[in-house]
């Protein structure tokens, strides 16, 4: 390629012999090492809690651009423009949607407020999975979980695979609903919300637990 470069492009004459020695005498002909390739272990897999209340999961994401990537997630806006946040909890168990909150700000204390509520009718459960965004790092969240009696199991940064259950259903959330509408209002995305998680809990088969549906694998259990 340099020889017919020089010869054809930059009308050289010299030959091929003339052009390798040179090539050679510059040590352009050595070989460039590659970089090791660093071996990753495959990330251990997400065990299944054996009965309900033993894990829930939860993640709130912040909604941007209509059909847009943004980071790892997909994103929306009220039909004003406005960002706004769902948070979506999760027992892993049986995959039921224990609640989803809806608004423009979900702080650390609107956090615990959803998780009071759900805990008043659900129960208490062992452990919570979050991921590492700031209104879960937070005093408040830990001080909460310690005097309920609750642990706190953040995720690895970057490895949203640790809380795979809940990804999962934010895909579903965003496919399913989120997506389908132009929504005006808080309240109005709070109504889809809270319409369609009942069709998600009683009437929708789950794959990812049988073909049955959230309901269904509670009944069973009890």
């Amino acid at each position: 390629m340099f020889f017919l470069h020089l010869r054809n492009v930059k009308g050289h004459s010299w030959n091929h012999k003339r052009v390798y020695r040179i090539y050679c005498d510059l040590e352009l002909n050595l070989r460039i090492k590659p970089r090791k390739r660093l071996k990753r272990g495959k990330p251990d897999a997400l065990a299944v809690p054996e009965a309900p209340n033993m894990t829930w999961s939860f993640t709130a994401r912040q909604a941007f651009a209509k059909q847009t990537p943004l980071g790892d997630f997909m994103a929306d806006r009220l039909g004003d423009g406005r960002a706004f946040r769902l948070l979506n909890v999760l027992d892993g168990f049986n995959r039921e949607g224990l609640g989803i909150e809806v608004d423009f700000s979900l702080p650390a204390e609107r956090v615990i407020r959803s998780l009071n509520r759900i805990i008043e009718w659900r129960g208490k459960p062992g452990t919570i999975r979050v991921d590492n965004g700031p209104e879960y790092i937070s005093g408040k969240l830990m001080e909460w979980a310690e005097k309920q009696g609750v642990s706190i199991l953040h995720i690895q940064p970057g490895k949203p695979q640790q809380n795979a259950y809940i990804e999962r259903y934010n895909r579903t959330v965003r496919q399913e609903w989120l997506d389908q509408f132009i929504i005006e209002s808080i309240g109005e995305a709070q109504d889809h919300a809270t319409q369609w998680l009942w069709t998600y809990n009683n009437d929708r088969p789950n794959m990812g637990i049988g073909g049955i549906t959230p309901a269904m694998k509670l009944k069973m259990a009890a």
